[in-house]
C-alpha cells in the first residue's frame, strides 16, 4: 500500500510521498486550503445526496437498458489515484463491454501524454453512448463524494498505468480531491488533445479555487448537460 507521512520540515504546509509504487519518485504535495474547507466539504455532501436522489428516480429504467444492450454488470468500478496519490475504488454506470479492461490495449489513444481517450472507442456499446454523451454514467459517483473519496469539483482521477508514467510536477495535480467535474468538463473536455493541457487546467483550479468558485462550475456543468440533453 502507498504510504504517506508529514514532512516535519515544512510545517505541515505539505505531504510527502514516500517511494513506493511510482518509479521510485519522492513527490511533495501542498496543503491545498480546499482539502480541509468545511464549505466545500459541505456543498459535497448536500449535493452527492441531491445526485443520489435523482439516480434512485433514473436508476431502474438505466440498469434495464444496459443489461438488453450487452451482457454484463450494471456497474463497473476501478481503482483510480485521488488526494495526495492515494488509491481508491471508484463507480460508474457500465458503458463498455465487459471485457474492455483487456482489449484497451487495441484501441488508439488520440491523446498525447498520460491520459487515454478515443472518441469512436469500439468498446462502447450502444446505450453506454448515450450514458456518457448525458453524463449519466457518472451518477454512481455522487458515493465516492459522499464518503469523501472525491469532490463535486476537482481534478480528473487518473488511473494507476496513467500515474506510473507522471513526471513530479504531474503529482500536483493531485494536492486537490479528484471530482466528478472541474475546469476539463466546462471548458471544452472533447477538444483538450494533450495531458499537459489537462495538467494546466487542475493547477489553474487550484488557484483559483474558493467555495463560490466551485459553485461556478458546478452550474456551468448543469448548463453543459442540459444542452447535451437537448441534442440527443
Amino acid at each position: 500500500m502507498t504510504a504517506f507521512t508529514l514532512n516535519p520540515n515544512r510545517c505541515d504546509e505539505d505531504y510527502i510521498h514516500q517511494p513506493s509504487l511510482f518509479n521510485n519518485q519522492t513527490v511533495i504535495f501542498s496543503l491545498h486550503p480546499s482539502t480541509y474547507s468545511i464549505s466545500k466539504r459541505c456543498i459535497d455532501i448536500i449535493g452527492s445526496l441531491i445526485g443520489l436522489l435523482i439516480f434512485g428516480v433514473l436508476f431502474l429504467p438505466i440498469a434495464i437498458a444496459i443489461k438488453l444492450d450487452s451482457p454484463g454488470d450494471i456497474f463497473y468500478s476501478q481503482t483510480r489515484h485521488g488526494l495526495y496519490g492515494k488509491p481508491f475504488k471508484i463507480w460508474k454506470l457500465r458503458s463498455m463491454i465487459p471485457q474492455a479492461d483487456a482489449l484497451k490495449s487495441q484501441v488508439p489513444n488520440q491523446v498525447q501524454g498520460h491520459l487515454f481517450k478515443n472518441d469512436n472507442d469500439p468498446r462502447i456499446t450502444r446505450v453506454g453512448r448515450f450514458l456518457r454523451g448525458t453524463s449519466l454514467d457518472e451518477f454512481p459517483q455522487f458515493w465516492n463524494v459522499l464518503i469523501g473519496d472525491m469532490s463535486l469539483v476537482g481534478t480528473r482521477p487518473p488511473t494507476h498505468d496513467e500515474v506510473i508514467h507522471y513526471n513530479p510536477h504531474h503529482w500536483q495535480r493531485l494536492n486537490v480531491k479528484p471530482g466528478i467535474t472541474g475546469e476539463w468538463q466546462v471548458k471544452g473536455r472533447s477538444q483538450v488533445q494533450d495531458f499537459e493541457a489537462v495538467v494546466a487546467l487542475d493547477l489553474n483550479y487550484q488557484k483559483q479555487w474558493h467555495p463560490g468558485y466551485d459553485l461556478m462550475i458546478i452550474w456551468k456543468t448543469i448548463s453543459v448537460v442540459f444542452a447535451r440533453l437537448g441534442a440527443c
